[in-house]
């Protein structure tokens, strides 16, 4: 699994600097970029998440499925109080984005290419578990933590976001045994061959504008990304092969996979908006991304490394 992570990671790699150099040269421009990645967020993923459950019902796809709600909200309650535990606040620090972003990881954009080398639209259909909680807890208490703002109101805006109604709508279909006619599906498919290719090309236009210089210079960076790429990953790796023998390989895989990807962009986006360092949030995404072509196979390898150990 780790070679098959590998391999997709360096394939990714490529993508991105493809990204860069569409931004260098001007082919793709900031406000382009932007409609990109919502065009990704609200049309390409949701058809990704959807079609993950176009699949024939099985008993154990479902147990599989609650299996990874559960896994999922471990994980997070996982990095959730580990966060807070390794990110002390300190006077002239910004705490609060280092500590969203050693939480949070760019499950969608990242986790949807590698889970699907791995295990194909199955492994989606689990991952698709991990994004929901995802979702409900970033703007929870995930925008809590970073803004220090509790409204309610925009926090229930996500049961209305696409990748969430697809969520509803593909487990609807699951259940009642709905599929789609061969015309629609062939052009669903369609659309699922652009995720992997524009979500890196978006990540590297993202990542152009960052001053690699200044940034290798900055050591709180390193050790944000140590946290959320290499330390929680281990810790989590530790905790679910201690039960990984009443876990199927796809979900602990998924899961692993999932939490390990790199730090989100949406601490970027958010700092954007409520006037917070988003140079720092940039940055900790772009070395966090850059990295994770590295960490994630080793957590994958040490994750399967534990698991054949404790069984």
């Amino acid at each position: 699994m780790s070679e098959t992570i590998l391999r997709q990671t360096i394939i990714m790699l490529m993508l991105i600097l493809v990204g860069v150099l569409c931004s260098k040269t001007k082919i793709i421009s900031k406000e382009a970029n932007k409609g990109l990645s919502n065009f990704l967020m609200q049309i390409i993923n949701p058809v990704v998440i959807f079609m993950s459950y176009q699949t024939d019902y099985r008993p154990e796809l479902v147990k599989n499925l609650l299996l990874t709600f559960l896994l999922s909200g471990a994980a997070f309650a996982v990095y959730i109080a580990s966060c807070y535990i390794f990110v002390r606040r300190k006077e002239g620090r910004d705490t609060e984005i280092e500590r969203f972003s050693s939480v949070y990881s760019n499950c969608g954009f990242m986790g949807i290419p590698l889970v699907s080398a791995l295990f194909g639209d199955e492994g989606v259909f689990y991952l698709a578990a991990f994004i929901t909680m995802f979702n409900l807890i970033a703007w929870t208490q995930g925008m809590i933590m970073l803004t220090g703002e509790k409204d309610l109101k925009k926090a229930a805006k996500v049961f209305y976001s696409p990748t969430v109604i697809s969520i509803f709508l593909g487990l609807i279909t699951f259940f009642l045994h709905i599929r789609l006619p061969e015309i629609p599906t062939a052009a669903m498919d369609l659309l699922k061959g652009v995720n992997t290719p524009i979500a890196m090309i978006v990540s590297g236009v993202t990542m152009a504008d960052t001053d690699i210089l200044a940034l290798l210079k900055k050591k709180r960076v390193y050790y944000v990304c140590f946290l959320k790429l290499l330390l929680f990953p281990a810790l989590l790796a530790v905790i679910l092969a201690a039960v990984s023998g009443h876990i199927d390989e796809k979900v602990l895989l998924t899961v692993i996979v999932a939490a390990a990807a790199p730090p989100a962009a949406l601490c970027t986006l958010q700092c954007i908006r409520c006037g917070k360092n988003s140079l720092f949030a940039s940055e900790i995404f772009t070395l966090g991304t850059v990295l994770s072509i590295a960490t994630l196979p080793l957590i994958v390898q040490l994750t399967e490394f534990l698991t054949k150990k404790g069984n």
